[in-house]
């Protein structure tokens, strides 16, 4: 059990698409009986040759070999990814919630890169950036034309130095220039606080190797302060993902034991598998379960007391597997927006001891059997992210819009639809209208703050008073393909 729950890994949605790869033909071969196809090995082996023998100067061998697999990787999916030394061991150090850098989860647009959002308490949060802010340049570099994974190595450093991001924000229609002093990051994966007596808010920004503990621990202290909850918001919004086990523990404090929290399947016989609401599935101590520890110190509060969770389009992946969990069973209210849609496993296998290949091997059903990828979980509440509407949601990228995502399994591709590019358009208009606006009137508020509208509408429900549901926000639906 526990091997599966290794390769499942890392599931986060930051650093998308790109980046060097390499992988061995045994490697290749261990998955499929099937041989290989020499002819055109033969011509990658010939091209190799010309390119080593012909260009105009030397090259790099590896590096011309680690490119030309990184192209082949890079075709398949946005999630699949090469590591090599450096890339592997920050990669290692997102999972434990430690490292040096800004703090900033990212995908790609554009040949850009897109923060998908800083992380809560970094460098580049307390700099102001914000969820969709484009970085044009690091320090003297322009982005364009660079992996994701060299833009992550040029951000990354040693503590205390400076690195200088130049920053594109849509929602302001301006560039302009920021300076951030780097930093050991060590995130904080879950927040709590006692809203108002008997009503308590916990969130989620990302599921680490620490998060079930904390979590745990957060839930703990909460009901010490108010033993007598009456209603609890869990708050996955901008939560990109992590380990698939932490998704696992999170579901079962709030399920009945033993039920299915998610299913995988995929090509491989390892792939085809029922992650359940049991301790084997995410223990990783024989001797310490905090979910186990909290249930009891709690009186099992967590099965029964009311519950809404938040979510929108920055939900992915280990975050919507819990949402589809708990809406499943109707264990709560969905509030908030349409999730990312990223369903599909990614599987981490090391090609040496300080390397490794990030590729998806399958997709995650919800225990209906609802299939996540490329749609996201749909709220039983659509919520706009302010009292005065959400006129841009338009514009909000999901996996459905990523280049090469995967396909969901069970649905055709989504088409084009000419009425949400007219959207996009009236959004884009509505965007330079929004940019002429004092900063301070374009900020959202903090998660959890008291002017936090959709935590508001959330304990709203909670409390059986009307709630302002979106007019303007729906289901992006996945439309049957001509034949």
């Amino acid at each position: 059990m526990g091997h599966k729950l290794k390769i499942a890994g890392w599931i986060g949605v930051g650093a998308l698409a790109g980046a060097l790869t390499t992988v061995s033909l045994q490697t290749v071969a261990r998955g499929s009986m099937a041989p290989l196809p020499l002819e055109e090995l033969q011509q990658l082996a010939a091209v190799f040759g010309m390119v080593k023998s012909d260009y105009v100067e030397p090259v790099d061998e590896k590096k011309l070999i680690s490119e030309a697999i990184s192209g082949m990787v890079a075709s398949l999916d946005p999630h699949s990814q090469y590591f090599d030394k450096k890339s592997f061991k920050e990669f290692s150090e997102g999972t434990t919630g430690k490292f040096v850098g800004v703090g900033i989860e990212i995908s790609q647009e554009d040949g850009l890169v897109k923060i998908v959002s800083p992380i809560e308490g970094s460098p580049a949060d307390r700099a102001g950036l914000k969820t969709n802010d484009l970085i044009t340049k690091i320090n003297d570099t322009a982005v364009k034309g660079l992996s994701l994974n060299e833009a992550v190595k040029r951000m990354r450093g040693e503590p205390k130095t400076k690195v200088l991001l130049t920053i594109f924000r849509k929602s302001e229609n301006r560039t302009f220039p920021v300076t951030i002093v780097r930093e050991e990051i060590k995130t904080q994966s879950v927040k709590s606080k006692i809203i108002e007596p008997g009503y308590g808010w916990i969130r989620v920004s990302q599921f680490q190797e620490r998060t079930v503990d904390d979590f745990a621990r957060k839930i703990e202290e909460m009901y010490k302060e108010d033993p007598k909850l009456k209603g609890l918001v869990l708050d996955l919004r901008n939560d990109p993902g992590g380990l698939l086990d932490a998704a696992v523990a999170l579901s079962a404090a709030f399920l009945p034991e033993n039920v299915t929290v998610v299913t995988t399947n995929g090509q491989l016989e390892e792939s085809k598998f029922t992650y359940k609401a049991t301790p084997q599935f995410w223990r990783r101590n024989s001797s310490n379960d905090p979910i186990t520890r909290m249930t009891l110190a709690t009186g099992g509060a967590l099965k029964k007391v009311p519950l809404v969770i938040l979510v929108n389009e920055g939900s992915a992946s280990a975050s919507e597997i819990v949402a589809g969990a708990l809406q499943d069973y109707k264990r709560g209210t969905l509030m908030g927006s349409q999730t990312f849609g990223k369903g599909s496993v990614q599987t981490v296998r090391q090609l040496g001891p300080d390397t490794a290949l990030k590729i998806t091997t399958a997709r995650y059903y919800t225990p209906n059997g609802r299939a996540i990828q490329a749609k996201g979980i749909v709220p039983e509440v659509m919520l706009d992210e302010t009292e005065n509407g959400n006129v841009f949601s338009a514009l909000r990228t999901r996996e459905a819009d990523l280049e090469k995502h995967l396909s969901n399994g069970k649905e055709a591709e989504e088409k084009k639809d000419p009425a949400r590019e007219k959207a996009r358009e009236e959004a884009l208009k509505k965007l330079e209208e929004e940019s002429k606006k004092p900063v301070a009137e374009r900020r959202l508020p903090e998660f959890g703050s008291d002017k936090d509208f959709q935590l508001i509408q959330a304990l709203n429900q909670l409390k059986g008073l009307p709630v302002k549901a979106s007019t303007t926000l729906a289901e992006r639906k996945i439309e049957k393909k001509d034949d």
